[in-house]
């Protein structure tokens, strides 16, 4: 509870008391009037007191805000027609109401005020990832703290027993156990050991880590989170816009019609009672106050947004999170989300010892073809050669001077000059693209062919494995009537299909270049239905462009590229492709609590409304219709902070 809040607390339990002590008061003043004692005057006078006290203390901070808001061009808010009905409560001699309706409004805006603050809360804990310092190591191995900022690419920090990191990079020295659960919302501890890449953000449990720095601070994982949940309070959701729109035009309306109901009702009426009819329209104008709507709105799509937080999916804004419950297709890329982008060389076969001696020469020859590349297959042929010219002592490392003439045949594989052999690494169709032909050509998913000298040489079969979450999203997607599920790829036909059927894929579409799966995904967005979304999933450089211009565009966080995830409107922090299905039905709970808020209140305020114009509802009834309706909204719309799973 912060010292406003506090504050508030106490005016309310001082004017209460007051307000509690004014009705005893005048009730004492009205039973000695009516048995004719002497001092009824000053008693009630007393009593009036006291009403105006406890007004002034809990109605005084409403009046200045709604002078305030008037000095700004903000007539119509809720603090103005607080202000005026109570105050024509206070002329018409209804003291207790005028009161209670002050006082009943503050409670509401305290609970308001306690509940913004639980929501904001709940995403500070998740999101207090910033760290305070960086153990910097110097040049004579000393330590040195500093502030993040100052720490720069290639600096070495070391990270202690129960400190956060502080910046992303890689391990070079130590082992230990990762709390990595602010990041992607699960408590299961990693395991990390030198080589391994690390975020900022992330809890060392127990040894002590050295890391090279790979990012500056304000381009770190935690820093990018923090920005992300620091701005998706800016991008609102059409229904919290139409809400603002709304009150906009609702709340000059009602004012307007309790001034007809004041002034020209009791013209019509035969009884000319201008005192009954301004006390209706002060009770109007206290029903018609639109707190219900514009508080709860905004608080169940901000609760939303915390609870997505807390699962392990930061929403750069509610309204990707409306946007979401309108998926009809999910398109997925392959490599890094729906398998583990993680490839091992598992087999080397040679052609003919004629052209290559034996598995390692060939397994040199491809590691220095694929030297530039940065594709994950690329990545585990140099992994292994790395691995076995470190263990024959031929060294660990890649000549670059034996290369030149390096030419990338996109989609298809590398043509290189390797110590004055021309070198080709691919799949069948560069081979037979260059007429090497060799008996039963393999196809089958994950063979790498090579070719020296216009000569097959042999292949290396590489596999990545799908992750276990794969086939559980697309089964969870159906459940939740996703009509349809794609996989764009880069890769052959036999390895995109042989994925898609075993996770349960709708369609895949194979060897797509990145300018492919952006006229693709075209086809795609023309083909749904007008108000049902699309959702392109990935986690590489060459997705950012689709998920740009998808629907809604969802990077994998842990392991996605910056550009994905700076392209995305949805982060998924852990990984897991299921955590779509996670975030639909979040959104749809969302939506769902956005919408009874909407009926209970509009439907409550209306029928008071109308039973205010014919007298039946009094000020009391208008208190409820107003703040307890408010209370209501708002208590329903904090369900949604303490989601775990959904």
């Amino acid at each position: 509870m912060n010292e406003n809040q506090k504050k508030m607390i106490r005016n309310i339990i001082i004017a209460a008391v007051l307000f509690i002590a004014a009705i005893i008061t005048t009730k004492i003043s009205e039973k000695i009037n009516r048995e004719n004692y002497q001092g009824f005057n000053r008693l009630y006078m007393a009593g009036i007191a006291l009403f105006i006290a406890s007004y002034i203390i809990v109605g005084l901070p409403v009046l200045k805000k709604a002078f305030y808001n008037m000095k700004r061009g903000r007539v119509f808010d809720e603090n103005f027609l607080m202000g005026v009905a109570t105050i024509g409560a206070f002329g018409l001699r209804e003291f207790a109401e005028g009161v209670a309706v002050m006082l009943f409004y503050t409670v509401g805006e305290f609970f308001q005020s306690m509940a913004v603050n639980k929501s904001r809360k709940a995403i500070n804990e998740l999101m207090d990832i910033r760290p305070d310092y960086a153990n910097l190591k110097l040049d004579d191995g000393s330590l040195s703290t500093v502030d993040p900022y100052e720490v720069s690419i290639g600096d070495i920090i070391i990270v202690k027993p129960g400190e956060r990191i502080p910046l992303d990079g890689e391990v070079i020295k130590g082992e230990s156990m990762l709390d990595t659960s602010a990041l992607t919302g699960e408590p299961v501890l990693r395991r990390t050991i030198k080589g391994d890449k690390v975020l900022s953000g992330s809890i060392n449990t127990d040894g002590v880590l050295e890391i090279k720095v790979e990012k500056e601070f304000s381009d770190s994982t935690a820093s990018r989170i923090l920005d992300l949940v620091e701005n998706a309070a800016s991008k609102k959701s059409e229904s919290e816009n139409f809400i603002t729109k709304f009150a906009l035009v609702y709340t000059p309306l009602v004012a307007i019609l309790a001034l007809i109901i004041a002034i020209i009702f009791p013209l019509i009426d035969s009884r000319h009672d201008f005192a009954l009819w301004i006390s209706r329209a002060l009770t109007f104008l206290v029903v018609s106050c639109p707190c219900a709507l514009v508080i709860s709105i905004p608080l169940s799509f901000f609760g939303g947004v915390g609870a997505a937080s807390r699962l392990g999916i930061l929403v750069k804004g509610s309204n990707y999170l409306e946007a979401i419950a309108k998926t009809e297709t999910a398109v997925f890329d392959k490599t890094g989300t729906l398998t583990e982008g993680v490839f091992e060389l598992t087999e080397i076969v040679p052609a003919s010892k004629e052209i290559v001696a034996d598995e390692f020469e060939l397994l040199e020859i491809a590691a220095y073809a694929e030297c530039y590349s940065s594709h994950p297959i690329a990545l585990s042929i140099k992994k292994a050669y790395m691995e076995r010219s470190s263990k024959d002592g031929s060294g660990d490392y890649i000549d670059e001077s034996r290369l030149s003439e390096i030419k990338e045949i996109s989609g298809k594989g590398l043509k290189v000059k390797f110590d004055d052999k021309a070198v080709l690494i691919g799949n069948a169709g560069l081979m037979k693209e260059n007429r090497i032909f060799e008996k039963e050509m393999k196809t089958k998913p994950g063979i790498v062919h090579t070719a020296i000298d216009g000569k097959y040489s042999g292949y290396l079969i590489i596999s990545d494995k799908i992750k276990k979450d794969s086939k559980k999203a697309m089964e969870e997607l159906k459940k939740l009537g996703v009509k349809q599920t794609v996989m764009l790829t880069g890769d052959g036909i036999y390895t995109a299909e042989s994925v898609g059927k075993e996770i349960g894929i709708d369609e895949v579409y194979a060897g797509l270049l990145p300018g492919d799966k952006l006229d693709k995904l075209e086809e795609l967005l023309n083909k749904k239905q007008k108000n049902n979304k699309l959702v392109f999933v990935g986690d590489g450089i060459n997705d950012a462009p689709v998920l740009a211009r998808a629907d809604i565009g969802v990077a994998m966080g842990g392991l996605g590229s910056d550009a994905a995830i700076e392209a995305a409107d949805i982060v998924i922090m852990n990984d897991e492709p299921s955590k779509l299905a996670t975030g639909i039905r979040l959104a749809r709970r969302t939506i769902k609590i956005a919408n009874q808020n909407i009926v209970i209140a509009l439907g409550i305020k209306i029928a008071v409304l109308i039973l205010a114009v014919f007298g039946i509802a009094n000020m009391w009834s208008a208190v409820f219709a107003d703040v307890g309706v408010t209370i209501i909204a708002i208590f329903n719309s904090m369900r949604n902070l303490n989601t775990k799973d959904v």
